[in-house]
C-alpha cells in the first residue's frame, strides 16, 4: 500500500500560505518578536508591515517556532498522511533544524527531519522536490536520505545595500561597517551548506550584480555540470525591492537565455539580518 507522504517546510522557504495551499505543502509560519509583541509571517505579519517596523528602527528578533507549534502542526497533519518529510531552515543558520529532531523522536518513526543545510529560494526547491520525489512514490525516509545528498547542489550569492542591520545584528564590527559605509560598498554574501560568509565588496550595484552573475556561471559549469535549464533551477530573491528584482531577472535572462528564472521576496527572517534593498542570485542542480 502506498503511503500518504506529506511535505512540510517553513516561511523561510517563502512559500506564502496561499502559495502552500496551491501547492499541497504545509508551511509553519516562523515568529518574529517586535518590541514586546510576537507577529507570525504572513499570518500577522505582512513584508509591507515589516519593512515599515524594521526601517522605523523597531527592534526586531527573528525566534524559533514554539515546541507546541511544531508539534500541533504536525499532529494535525498525521490525521490525514501516514508519514511527514519536514524541511526546516538550515541548521546552521537557526537552532530550529535541531529542536526539530528531538520533537520527531516522539512521533514513532512517522516524522522525517531534513538537515539539508537550506534556505530561502533554495529550501523552497527543496520542498517542491520533495513533492516530486513523494509523487514517483519515494518513501519518506528515501526522501530525507535523498535531500541530505542532495544538499551541496545549490548556491546563494547576496548583495547588501546596507551594512547597517549586519552590524545591528553583531554580524559584523561596527568599524567594519563604518568603513563600508564611508565608502558606499555593496558586500556580496555568499551561503553554502550551512554559512553565511562575505564573498566579495562592490563599489556599484552594477559591478555587484556582475561579481554574483559571474560565481553563479562558475558554480553551475564547475560544480554542477553545466550552466544549462535542463540541469539548474535559477531563482533571484529580493528584499523589499521587487522592481530590483524584476531588472535583475531581465539581466540574468540575457546572461543565461532559457532558463525560467523564479523570483520570491527573501523571507523576513533573513531580511532583518540584512535589510531592504538586497538582491539575491540562486541555483539548484535539478533532479534527473
Amino acid at each position: 500500500m502506498n503511503q500518504k507522504i506529506a511535505i512540510v517546510t517553513d516561511s523561510n522557504s517563502g512559500i506564502t500560505q496561499a502559495e502552500a495551499e496551491e501547492l499541497g505543502i504545509k508551511v509553519l509560519p516562523m515568529p518574529f518578536m517586535i518590541g514586546e509583541e510576537t507577529f507570525f509571517e504572513d499570518i500577522t505579519l505582512t513584508q509591507e508591515e515589516f519593512y515599515e517596523k524594521l526601517e522605523s528602527g523597531a527592534d526586531v528578533v527573528t525566534s524559533q517556532p514554539s515546541p507546541e507549534a511544531v508539534m500541533n502542526l504536525w499532529r494535525e497533519t498525521l490525521k490525514e498522511y501516514d508519514e511527514i518529510v519536514y524541511i526546516p531552515m538550515s541548521s546552521g543558520l537557526s537552532g530550529s533544524c535541531q529542536s526539530a529532531l528531538m520533537l520527531s523522536e516522539d512521533f514513532d518513526g512517522k516524522v522525517h527531519v531534513v538537515n539539508n543545510q537550506r534556505i530561502s529560494v533554495t529550501q523552497r526547491q527543496s520542498a517542491m522536490d520533495a513533492k516530486m520525489l513523494a509523487g514517483r512514490g519515494m518513501s519518506a525516509a528515501q526522501i530525507k536520505e535523498f535531500l541530505e545528498n542532495d544538499k551541496f547542489n545549490s548556491s546563494i550569492y547576496i548583495m547588501l545595500d546596507t551594512l547597517y542591520y549586519l552590524k545591528k545584528g553583531g554580524r559584523i564590527t561596527p568599524a567594519a561597517a563604518a568603513i563600508g559605509t564611508i565608502l558606499k560598498l555593496k558586500p556580496v554574501l555568499t551561503i553554502q551548506g550551512d554559512k553565511l560568509d562575505a564573498f566579495a565588496k562592490a563599489r556599484t550595484s552594477a559591478q555587484g550584480k556582475s561579481i554574483m552573475i559571474n560565481a553563479i556561471r562558475n558554480d553551475m559549469e564547475n560544480r554542477f555540470g553545466g550552466a544549462s535549464a535542463d540541469n539548474i533551477w535559477l531563482e533571484v530573491a529580493y528584499t523589499k525591492d521587487v522592481n530590483a528584482a524584476r531588472q535583475f531577472v531581465d539581466e540574468l535572462s540575457k546572461e543565461f537565455p532559457g532558463f525560467n528564472i523564479v523570483v520570491n521576496p527573501l523571507s523576513l527572517s533573513v531580511a532583518c539580518h540584512i535589510g531592504p534593498g538586497s538582491l539575491a542570485v540562486a541555483c539548484c542542480k535539478k533532479i534527473k
